[in-house]
């Protein structure tokens, strides 16, 4: 273990910086994402069926628009890509609150289309505010805090919609992450593979000649990911209703989420750090095992045991996709991985729920847990064959070069 990376990073200045403005971005947006929900079916009269159309167009949205944001940042540099997303997101925000169900859905859509790509922004940052020695630490730290943004974020978002009306807090929650961006640019961290401003880059190689069967593999592994993610998710709910237990689904679920940070932080300091197909193997098995357990602590235990590979998976998709691509096309395959994180979740929920609704919680969780193995193993052999073909290319390079001696 080298806990001592962490503190090494902690006076890392860049990393601090980002860091903290990462997570002032996240916490309104996943406050935003309840608000909005609450606000279509309450103040706009909607069924939930009609509140999941918006997520979903939302989530479309931003899947389309992750790649698309991030090869700007690789083009024009961050400030000249935020403009468009603070200028765009503003307007769209100060209206959609105010008005109906149907000029919302459009609203939603344009905003989802421009929306910052934050993650790609702190990630490119922090990849390049660190040597490669300290790029897993550094990445799994980001991974906790998007953790405790996403435990902090809904409570926040209730708490609003609670105390204000929902147009009110979905107004000022939206905005904030608007001022989350301004906050962005101001401080134009360096992305580490350009200056600052975006001059001087190198030219950008096609998307055919970056693109192997190992970034598609890692991009398949970080959607089913968030498959088995969200089958947990809607499995916890449902199986604390089954039980009898429905006030208990807010702490559960953050003990669930406190076991993935744990994770995240051991597997940042781990001297050899697994590949993403080995720990989708493990948080595919341990989910399928939450499947057979009876009673609600049994259900906790093991449910908190599978959230610790949860960030640890999602971290070594990142950490070795980054190192699959060359530098300078790191923003659009990030924002290609932020697209597969997002159709994995949207894919996921429909899956998972049929499954539930035909066989009750357990068969949410098999079913989350049988399609995690299945692409971990299909993950595992690219990646294999990748490593083969790199040792035959050595061995080939290292023999032509005895036979020209």
């Amino acid at each position: 273990m080298r806990f001592a990376t962490y503190a090494d990073l902690a006076r890392n200045p860049v990393v601090r910086r980002i860091l903290v403005l990462g997570l002032l971005v996240r916490i309104p947006i996943w406050a935003a994402g309840i608000v909005l929900t609450l606000h279509v079916v309450g103040h706009l009269d909607r069924s939930y069926a009609q509140a999941g159309v918006v997520e979903m167009v939302y989530s479309l949205a931003l899947a389309i628009s992750s790649p698309w944001r991030g090869r700007l940042l690789d083009r024009i540099g961050l400030r000249a890509a935020l403009v468009p997303s603070l200028v765009v997101m503003a307007v769209c925000w100060s209206i959609a609150p105010w008005v109906g169900y149907w000029p919302l859905l459009g609203l939603v859509a344009i905003a989802g289309l421009f929306m910052m790509p934050t993650f790609s922004i702190v990630r490119q940052v922090l990849i390049g505010a660190v040597p490669d020695s300290q790029r897993t630490a550094v990445l799994a730290i980001d991974s906790v805090v998007v953790e405790f943004s996403f435990m902090i974020g809904p409570v926040l978002g209730v708490l609003a919609a609670v105390y204000l009306p929902t147009p009110l807090a979905l107004l000022i929650l939206q905005l904030c992450t608007v001022l989350g961006g301004v906050a962005l640019w101001l401080d134009n961290p360096p992305l580490g593979h350009t200056d600052p401003d975006g001059e001087g880059a190198e030219s950008k190689p096609g998307v055919r000649e970056w693109v192997s069967p190992a970034v598609i593999a890692l991009l398949a592994i970080s959607a089913t990911a968030t498959v088995i993610l969200t089958g947990e998710d809607l499995g916890v709910v449902a199986a604390m209703r089954s039980m009898g237990h429905k006030g208990s689904i807010g702490w559960v679920l953050a003990l669930w989420g406190l076991g993935s940070a744990v994770g995240g932080i051991i597997y940042g300091a781990l001297r050899r750090h697994p590949p993403a197909g080995v720990l989708l193997v493990f948080l595919a098995a341990s989910t399928t095992l939450v499947a057979l357990t009876e009673g609600r602590a049994m259900f906790t235990v093991v449910l908190f045991i599978s959230g610790v590979f949860c960030a640890p998976t999602i971290t070594a998709t990142i950490d070795d996709l980054s190192r699959a691509v060359p530098a300078n096309v790191r923003g659009e395959a990030m924002g290609w991985h932020g697209s597969a994180l997002t159709l994995g979740g949207a894919i996921g929920a429909p899956i998972v729920g049929w499954a539930i609704d035909q066989g009750g919680w357990q068969r949410g969780f098999e079913l989350a847990g049988y399609l995690g193995l299945a692409m971990a193993l299909v993950g595992l052999a690219v990646q294999s064959l990748r490593r083969r073909s790199a040792e035959q290319a050595a061995l080939v390079e290292s023999d032509l070069g005895n036979a020209g001696q």
